[in-house]
């Protein structure tokens, strides 16, 4: 059976350490998956506009399942807009507030991302490199905006701790997630990469059986364990590598690319 929707993650996956990706290479498939009527989906934790970037040319012509499924947009048309309720972000702000950990925290809103205005230039600016419109407040509470998640940074060494401590004091209302390198993300229960794949899908008439994903953090599991076709890149994390049915070369090494070329000739 012919794949008929290829999704990829964008961090670690996708893109190189350098944030990179070979785009001559990604042109000339690109160019065989519409020939093959093949569906291209950006499917990534990071934001809407950030990720509309990496794509100048042809970021109106395909899908994005952003802030890790609260967001899906398809030629420019949101299909989905998740939001939390006040009382889940009050409940998420307090817990941030009890660890001191506003310097390391970004509320992810529909219009924009938003950072403590006490956050050093630094985090300022290298969080900048993953969300184009960013700003800084006063205070959390004077966000007006619909909130997708709560997107933190800390040491490697306190994930898995830090993982269990969200799961037990908040787990009712977000679904804490690893994305790599220190990050975890606060998101919407069940509204996740699985979940947004799953919307396009229906609006394609798609199959899991027709549709592969690549992925490498804990925040791609659940949409690796929904498809026929399931990646993961030699860098990604164990529990990762556990849940994919296929493993490809890592993201600096273009796995995504190298795979992509023989799932084009399936039939």
């Amino acid at each position: 059976m012919p794949i008929k929707l290829i999704a990829v993650d964008m961090d670690g996956t996708f893109l190189d350490s350098r944030k990179k990706f070979n785009k001559e290479r990604f042109d000339a498939l690109y160019k065989r998956m519409l020939e093959k009527d093949i569906r291209f989906v950006v499917a990534s934790g990071n934001q809407y506009y950030q990720l509309r970037s990496f794509f100048p040319e042809i970021q109106d012509n395909i899908a994005f399942v952003a802030e890790n499924g609260a967001f899906v947009v398809d030629c420019n048309k949101e299909l989905a807009i998740g939001e939390m309720t006040q009382e889940t972000i009050d409940k998420v702000l307090r817990i941030f507030k009890e660890l001191d950990a506003y310097s390391k925290l970004v509320v992810c809103g529909k219009n924009s991302a938003y950072v403590d205005s006490s956050v050093s230039d630094y985090f300022y600016q290298n969080t900048k490199r993953f969300y184009h419109r960013l700003k800084r407040v006063d205070s959390f509470s004077e966000i007006d905006d619909i909130i997708f998640k709560f997107a933190s940074g800390f040491a490697e060494d306190e994930v898995s701790a830090l993982l269990e401590h969200f799961t037990r004091e908040i787990g009712d209302v977000v679904s804490p997630v690893s994305t790599g390198h220190g990050s975890i993300d606060l998101i919407i229960p069940g509204m996740h990469k699985a979940s947004g794949i799953q919307l396009l899908q229906k609006l394609w008439g798609i199959s899991d059986e027709e549709t592969a994903a690549f992925g490498d953090s804990g925040n791609d599991i659940e949409m690796l364990e929904h498809v026929a076709y399931s990646f993961a890149m030699a860098n990604a994390a164990d529990d990762v590598k556990k849940v994919a049915k296929f493993c490809t070369l890592s993201n600096n090494e273009e796995g995504v690319l190298a795979a992509i070329e023989p799932l084009l000739e399936m039939e």
